[in-house]
């Protein structure tokens, strides 16, 4: 089997995209960020039996001196490094060009020094913005509504612009709020879940009318997968969504019923957008994921939105898991 890079593979995605293809058979090469504690992420959680077959590559996405070392010897690179907290973002925008630009363009010239086969790069459904047309295909115009979106804008851009002037096998895959166990409680599901299973009925949450598409994290792990069994994602950028939308209201609601408890929402100041910032509607054309990718989502619709969240929930709820979130603290 092929030796594949995986970065950020210490977080919610990229560890279980890591302990996926290990139980596939692939050689992984898992790059997690550095740190004097010699922690690995949502590595330290898979069991032991998966983890010894991972390579640990420590180092810093924005370092390309460290992503060449990292790259070589490897066929495939899957990029899922990456500054995801909007909120963060607008105190610290720098960061996110250094991280979601530089970086990325760290890995595609180490890919091209070492002639990689295949680049996936991992972009967002924020980069649409509020959509003007639904459901959103991959040709719905790009509005950055946050220094986080438009960093991933600017990254998306130039991962294409490689494919574009220097033949860099690049394809670009581009998730729907992806939720799942080990997700981030700076996440609607996980923080909403979090609070209930705290014992709390009055529930924190910013403005509750947007809609999203949710994904749960199998079927966009399948979806990356997906991407190893053909070339066609070369050059191109492909959703994966379910093309079914519900609003965090709604959402709150649906998840206080599956956990049988009361819940009254109080809408927190720190947790709203700046006005012209939120995106209001988010919901997924997934033909194109369909045609070139042949992946449908296994979860889909308010059935399988049900299934997810059950999981999710089973998962939050285990007291070692619950231990692992600071629970009184607002993560951005």
């Amino acid at each position: 089997m092929k030796k594949v890079l995986v970065t950020g593979a210490d977080g919610f995605i990229g560890s279980h995209l890591t302990e996926k293809l290990v139980k596939l058979g692939y050689k992984i090469k898992a790059f997690v960020y550095y740190n004097s504690f010699n922690n690995w992420g949502w590595i330290d959680s898979i069991d032991s039996n998966i983890k010894n077959e991972i390579e640990i590559f420590s180092g810093d996405i924005r370092d390309p001196n460290g992503v060449r070392k990292a790259v070589e010897g490897c066929e495939i690179v899957m990029h899922l490094a990456s500054l995801i907290g909007i909120p963060f973002s607008y105190h610290s925008p720098d960061s996110y060009v250094d991280t979601n630009i530089k970086g990325t363009l760290n890995i595609l010239q180490a890919a091209n020094d070492y002639n990689v086969e295949k680049v996936i790069h991992t972009s967002t459904s924020e980069v649409y913005g509020s959509a003007l047309s639904v459901p959103i295909s991959e040709n719905h115009p790009l509005q950055g509504q946050s220094p986080y979106s438009a960093s991933k804008i600017g990254a998306d851009q130039l991962a294409l612009s490689f494919f574009r002037a220097f033949e860099t096998p690049v394809g670009i895959v581009r998730p729907f709020n992806t939720f799942g166990p080990r997700q981030s409680a700076r996440a609607v599901i996980p923080s909403i879940i979090i609070q209930l299973a705290s014992g709390l009925e009055n529930v924190k949450l910013g403005l509750t009318t947007p809609t999203r598409d949710f994904t749960f994290i199998d079927d966009t792990v399948n979806g990356f997968i997906s991407t190893l069994n053909t070339n066609k994602i070369i050059g191109e950028v492909v959703n994966l969504g379910t093309n079914y939308e519900i609003s965090i209201l709604d959402l709150a609601f649906l998840i206080s019923e599956l956990m049988n408890q009361n819940i009254n929402i109080i809408n927190d100041d720190e947790r709203i957008r700046p006005e012209k910032s939120e995106v209001d509607r988010l919901l997924s054309d997934n033909i194109k994921a369909k045609t070139i990718l042949d992946w449908v989502p296994n979860k889909s619709g308010l059935s399988g939105l049900k299934e997810g969240l059950r999981e999710t929930i089973n998962w939050f709820q285990d007291i070692d898991n619950l231990q692992k979130y600071k629970i009184d603290k607002y993560n951005v």
